[in-house]
């Protein structure tokens, strides 16, 4: 696989991972959570969004990684490389987010 192709994979890949907590009131789109009770369905609260969204962070960079890994050599990053994906990630999330909590549902 080349560079620019690995590349694109793995910006559409972030796209998704970004947008999956807010796509769906199960964990990793998996894990059902339990419900309220009386047949009503659960809503996940937005503290375990964003714990997910950390988690998908994570495993998104660590596919970069191997991605980069088998490429050729691996480059060590400080840490304003992961403050600015991170702030990317988040902004690959804001759709999702929008939908979910600033669009008026009927």
């Amino acid at each position: 696989m080349n560079v620019s192709l690995s590349s694109l994979f793995v910006i559409l890949l972030a796209l998704l991972a970004a947008n999956l907590p807010f796509f769906n009131e199960r964990l990793f789109a998996l894990v059902p959570l339990k419900s309220g009770g009386q047949g009503e369905a659960a809503v996940k609260p937005i503290w375990v969004r964003l714990l997910e969204l950390l988690a998908l962070y994570a495993l998104v960079g660590l596919f970069a990684y191997v991605l980069e890994a088998n490429i050729g050599n691996t480059f060590t990053q400080g840490w304003e490389f992961y403050a600015v994906t991170g702030c990317m990630f988040l902004v690959l999330a804001y759709p999702g987010y929008v939908l979910r909590y600033l669009k008026k549902h009927r």
